[in-house]
């Protein structure tokens, strides 16, 4: 018996249909559960509670004598600072800018660009909170036995 082009279509056709039977099924059992909702809520607010949590400074500190190390914590720093603003979190983001801001060797320069790049609201909520980010920053670097020269965070 040859298998044709007509009966191999037929068969993956009914395989295709069968596959969305079976999906449409069990997305209706699931939906039924009375619990799924309280479910689907709890998993969110988890997500959210760890996210947040991940956001904080409970990250690895660099090396204050690898600047390679300090590089690298510094564009992290930023980036997740402007991934954070962008999806509304304007707390956590303003955190990690203010870390960045207080590792980095020319803050002046910095400040001046986040300035022009960033709406003046959240630019004077990073200048209030730089100083609690920079105390926090090198309390941390105490902590590791990285210690900060007062040069080092401004």
């Amino acid at each position: 018996m040859e298998i044709t082009r007509t009966t191999l279509g037929i068969a993956a056709g009914i395989a295709g249909t069968l596959f969305l039977g079976y999906c449409v099924y069990f997305d209706q059992q699931r939906r039924k559960d009375p619990l799924f909702k309280k479910k689907l809520r709890e998993r969110r607010q988890n997500a959210v509670k760890n996210s947040n949590r991940s956001s904080t400074l409970g990250g690895p500190l660099p090396d204050m004598n690898d600047h390679e190390a300090m590089q690298r914590f510094f564009l992290q720093q930023i980036q997740l600072g402007e991934e954070l603003l962008a999806a509304g979190n304007l707390e956590a983001g303003v955190e990690h800018l203010g870390q960045a801001v207080a590792v980095c060797g020319q803050t002046q320069q910095l400040l001046g660009v986040l300035q022009q790049t960033m709406p003046a609201p959240i630019f004077h909520l990073l200048l209030k909170k730089l100083p609690e980010v920079s105390e926090r920053l090198r309390a941390s670097m105490k902590a590791s036995g990285n210690v900060l020269q007062d040069e080092d965070v401004e």
